[in-house]
């Protein structure tokens, strides 16, 4: 059998590198479409915010290139919480400390949890007359009643009383929430030679509740406070012994942050 002949090879083509040219010449005229479109931004208002930056930091366009303007800094205020260098160290401080210790501020959870801790306590030791526990808007209310903790026309904490206030403090000492100590009375007028009225008895025994816990439980008294209201907050009416009873007592107020937002 005859063999076919071979067909003749093809000339090599010597313009491919046209394709690949066309190609980068392609690209390249995109890119400075692109380039040339960017740079038709609106002039006008990034001159309009230049001259506003300008003008924040006292230059103008007629004084370009010359020292800057003062600003008045009799318009400014500092801010209450941190008037000062020492007053921002204390805040860091105190932050440090709250983290060495644990402290976190409590939430509802929380609250809850501290009631709870309580109230067993205040079971397993027969002593639920002397103390209540509730949860309101404004906190965490620890109320310690006056026959479990003073004597009639006393500031003084009784000694028995000490055990059952220590274990009310360590409840609370593992959070950062303000706490407020408010002092009650009923509305049966008293005078001695240490307190006026009823207001001066309430307050003292605030403060006395107030003391032991910073005293004697490291809390930090730039998140305590204490009042006394004497006769006008009762809990309950004064006209039987029993709701003057429930009158004479001292409040500790583990407060929420909406009540913390009322405080001066």
């Amino acid at each position: 059998m005859a063999r076919k002949p071979k067909k003749p090879e093809k000339e090599p083509n010597h313009e491919r590198w046209l394709v690949s040219y066309a190609d980068f010449i392609t690209l390249l005229f995109a890119v400075f479409v692109t380039l040339y479109a960017m740079s038709q931004s609106d002039k006008k208002k990034v001159e309009e915010v230049m001259q506003s930056i300008r003008e924040s930091f006292g230059y103008s366009k007629s004084t370009a290139g010359t020292k800057p303007t003062i600003i008045d800094s009799t318009e400014f205020n500092i801010i209450p919480a941190l008037k000062s260098e020492a007053g921002r160290k204390v805040i860091r401080q105190q932050g440090r400390t709250d983290l060495a210790r644990g402290r976190a501020r409590a939430h509802e959870k929380d609250f809850r949890e501290v009631k709870a801790a309580i109230e067993a306590y205040l079971i397993k030791n027969a002593v639920q007359d002397k103390v209540s526990v509730d949860i309101t808007r404004r906190g965490l209310v620890v109320s310690l009643k006056e026959a479990g903790f003073f004597d009639s026309g006393s500031a003084v904490v009784k000694p028995v009383a000490y055990p059952l206030l220590a274990k009310i403090a360590e409840s609370l000492n593992s959070y950062t929430n303000p706490l407020r100590v408010e002092g009650h009375t009923d509305n049966v007028p008293m005078s001695s030679a240490l307190f006026r009225s009823n207001w001066e008895l309430s307050t003292a025994r605030a403060t006395n509740i107030l003391h032991y816990m910073v005293d004697h439980y490291d809390f930090p008294p730039e998140r305590m406070s204490a009042t006394g209201y004497g006769e006008f907050r009762p809990v309950a009416e004064n006209g039987s012994a029993d709701g003057r009873g429930k009158n004479r007592r001292v409040d500790i107020i583990l407060q929420t942050e909406e009540s913390e937002m009322g405080e001066p």
